[in-house]
Order: C-alpha cells, then structure tokens, then sequence
C-alpha cells in the first residue's frame, strides 16, 4: 500500500464517526502493519499496538470506515500475508449507560468505590460530566480532599478542577499525579481514578484495607499509599466527554473549531499536543506520523505545542506540586502499560543520542533501527520497567484478564504526549523534577464503550493497578 495514494484517495471521502467499524489485521510480523500506521487518516485507537497472537502471527485493531476497509481489502488481496478482519458484534451486550442527574447531589453525597464493599457489588452506570465534578465535590465536602481550580477555560468554556489528598497542605509533599479523559471517547477512566480516591479516604476512616477481585491491601498501605500525596486530575477533555456522552460518536479530541469547524475537522488531539517533539515534521524521520497536521485526523496535533488550555492545565498541575515523581494517565483500550520513550527504542548507550540534540533532527522514530534511539538511564530503565511489571502483575490477579508492560513507541512512535512530557521536562526544563511517566491502557483493543460488566471489571483491574504502581513506587523512591 502507497501511503501518498491511499491518504490522497481517504482524505476525499468524509468519515462519519457512528459509521466507524471495529476490524483487525492479522499478518506473521509486527513489520508488516509499518506502511498501515504511517497513513496518519486510519483510526488505531489510542495507540497502534501490534498485539501477539496464540499462533504467533500478530493483530492490529483499528476503527475504519467501509471506503477504508474496501481500500484495504482491495489493496492486500493479492498479499496473504495480511488479512483483514471484522470483529463480530452480534452478540455484544449493550455498552454501560451514562448517568442521568447527579448521583453525587451537588457535591453532598461521596462516591463509594468497590474495593470498599462486598465481592460483587456493581455500580450501575457511568458519571456523566457533571456527576464527575460533583464526585470530586462530594470527596472535599466529606472526605479531606483539596480542589484547585486551574488556570485555563476550555474552548467551550468549562471551568477544570484538579485535587490532592493524602500529605497535607505542603504541595512540595505530593508525589504521585494521575489524569484521566484525555480522550473524549475512552469511557470509565474518570470513574476509575474518583472511585480509587473515594477508597482510598473510605478505607483510611474505616481502618479497613481493599479487595479488588483476588487482590486485597491492607490498611497499612493504603495509609502508605495516602502518605506519598496524591495529586488528580480526573476529566482533562470536558468538553469532548460531553459530545462524546451526547453523541455516541466515539469522538476523540477536544472541541476545538479555530482549524476545523465542521465533522472530523473540529477538534486537538491533546495527547499530542503536549511540547515534546511536538514539531514532528522537523525532528522525526519523514517516513513516520506521530501525530498529523491535518485538523481532520484522529491525532491533530494543534497549532503549536501547549496550544489548548487543556494541555495548559495539565502543565500547571506540575508547577503547583514541585515534588511529582511519578505520573500515570489512564486511557483505553488495549490491555497495556506504556513507559517511557514513546517517539523511539530506548538506549542507555549514548547520552548524545537524545531528544534536546538537533545533530538528530529529522532521524528520529523509526523502530528497530540504529540511526537513532532515544537515550534512558539505565537506573531509570529499571525503574519504570521495575514499577511497570508490578502493576500489570497487579491487574491480572485482579480476575486473570490479560496485561502487558511495554515500551510506549510499540509498533510506531508518538509526539506530544502527556507520559512522554512528563519524563521529558528534567532536562528539557532547568531546575523541575524527574518524572516517571506511565500511560495505562485499560480494557480491550478499541473497545472504547465497554459493556456495564466490563465498566465494572475495568474498576476493579485498574483500582488494583494504581494500588501496586503507587507501592512500587514508593519502594523505588519518591524524592
């Protein structure tokens, strides 16, 4: 497949987000997707992640259109090699509901997480977005929480909050920050963090410790867990969750109209507007798409680094709170941790070869190359793989599902994103802390509505997950 011809001949065609089809591609190697995923008009998901198979061969999940899929079965039917496949929704459950009202009552009644009540328990819905304030409302009402109001209003003007629990009133104290909703349509990630936090404070009071499915904590670590000061940021896109709750469109970015104002063209991917390499056309190797210029794709990477006042927002949290760490934003869906790098393989060889050094401008993100590969400490490389195995390990004993640890660039590289940023700002920015940067992605490839037991069972995975990745890294260091 030609990418010139094929981007040339889909960028014609208009694609209708409710049209949107789940398929996967299956062929003997991860290599074979390379020319898929450099065609920056394919929806990927969140990340284009090659998963391995039983019978070795590889599988590449993506959202495609039926001019898209007609594209690509035209394209390939003359190599075996990859086959095209659509996913069989015919016995599909429906997805979760998103809450009517508010649950949380203005902010009088506390959230109530699982990992606090009898084995089984469910809750019955998604929070809409207003129900995601009035959660976080309720736990400063109730709870001990402190809320900030950020800096920045979003395109459509809703004001964002962020919050800290756990270490008092010193901000330098706080040592662990977690964001969820980057991505409008990635449903359950703010229910996640909020109905951690609610545990958290629940357990804390009660004396008690958390059962998440097979995996319980005692008192004594979520008091630990608690101590290391927690920072959250639990709804980073409001304005998208909202389209995306009203619409069922499964819609992405923000809702931003200055570089698009109609369909697919609205909208910044704010996971590739963050200022790490953000310029991917000067500093990556002209073969690779990290992000795209094009307002109409999935990953539209904005008008200049930081350009949306969300990314601002997210920004500012680590100037309040000098001391963070240690970083983790939850997305869907895939079934993986991502660490750092994300823009090409790790090396802890040539301290030369990094991301600060123009002499590699223009050769960076081509995987399993040696022209260049982005530098990591190696006591860093451990650290994050050490903290990154205990945290899957911690999800899979939750109910034996499937979760893997990885390098964040997979099969092809990313520009701007939050984990990436994070780990990025100790040598790009004079004087900040070093950041551990993790991206978690909870659920099934590109099952972005989950159903109301997978909602539930994504709870349970992930609360044991941000258990064990803040206990590891406690054990690893927090200053």
């Amino acid at each position: 497949m030609k990418y010139s011809l094929v981007a040339a001949l889909l960028v014609q065609s208009t694609v209708v987000l409710a049209h949107l089809l789940p398929v996967h591609l299956k062929a003997p190697t991860a290599a074979h997707f390379l020319e898929i995923v450099r065609n920056d008009t394919y929806d990927l998901g969140c990340r284009a992640i090659a998963h391995p198979t039983e019978d070795g061969h590889f599988k590449l999940h993506a959202l495609l259109t039926e001019e898209q899929i007609a594209h690509l079965e035209n394209e390939y039917k003359a190599v075996p090699e990859i086959s095209l496949h659509r996913a069989d929704l015919t016995k599909r459950a429906a997805t979760a509901p998103i809450g009517t009202g508010d649950r949380f009552k203005a902010g009088t009644v506390t959230p109530v997480g699982l990992g606090t009540q009898a084995a089984g328990s469910t809750i019955s819905s998604l929070m809409n977005v207003a129900e995601i304030t009035s959660a976080v409302q309720a736990l400063a009402k109730n709870a001990g929480v402190t809320t900030i109001t950020l800096p920045n209003r979003t395109f459509n003007g809703a004001t964002q909050i962020a919050a800290y629990v756990g270490a008092g009133t010193d901000k330098s104290k706080y040592h662990l920050y977690l964001s969820a909703g980057v991505h409008a349509r990635e449903r359950g990630g703010p229910d996640q963090l909020i109905y951690w936090i609610s545990d958290l404070l629940a357990a804390k009071k009660s004396g008690g410790g958390l059962t998440y499915g097979r995996k319980t904590y005692t008192n004594a670590q979520v008091n630990s867990v608690l101590n290391a000061g927690i920072v959250f940021f639990p709804l980073v896109n409001p304005d998208g969750v909202a389209y995306d709750q009203s619409s069922g469109s499964l819609w992405r970015k923000n809702r931003n109209t200055r570089s698009g104002s109609s369909g697919t063209s609205i909208g910044v991917d704010i996971n590739r507007n963050f200022d790490f390499l953000w310029n991917f056309r000067k500093y990556f190797d002209a073969s690779e798409s990290p992000a795209s210029t094009s307002p109409s794709s999935e990953t539209f990477y904005g008008t200049a680094a930081a350009s949306e006042p969300e990314t601002k927002n997210h920004v500012s949290v680590y100037d309040s709170f000098p001391k963070i760490r240690w970083f983790m934003d939850i997305h869907s869906a895939a079934g993986d941790l991502l660490y750092s790098w994300g823009d090409d393989d790790d090396q802890s060889t040539s301290t030369a070869m990094n991301f600060l050094n123009a002499a590699y401008d223009g050769k960076r993100g081509v995987v399993n190359d040696q022209v260049y590969r982005e530098y990591i400490p190696s006591a860093d490389a451990a650290n994050v793989k050490n903290v990154a195995g205990k945290t899957v390990a911690a999800m899979k004993a939750v109910g034996g599902r499937s979760y893997n640890a990885m390098q964040a660039v997979g099969l092809y590289p990313t520009s701007g994103a939050t984990d990436d940023y994070a780990f990025s700002r100790f040598w790009a920015k004079s004087g900040v802390n070093k950041v551990y940067g993790f991206t978690m992605e909870f659920g099934y490839s590109t099952n972005f509505y989950p159903t109301l037991t997978e909602f539930n069972q994504n709870i349970l995975d992930t609360n044991a997950g941000f258990m064990d990745w803040a206990l590891a890294a406690i054990s690893v260091g927090l200053e």
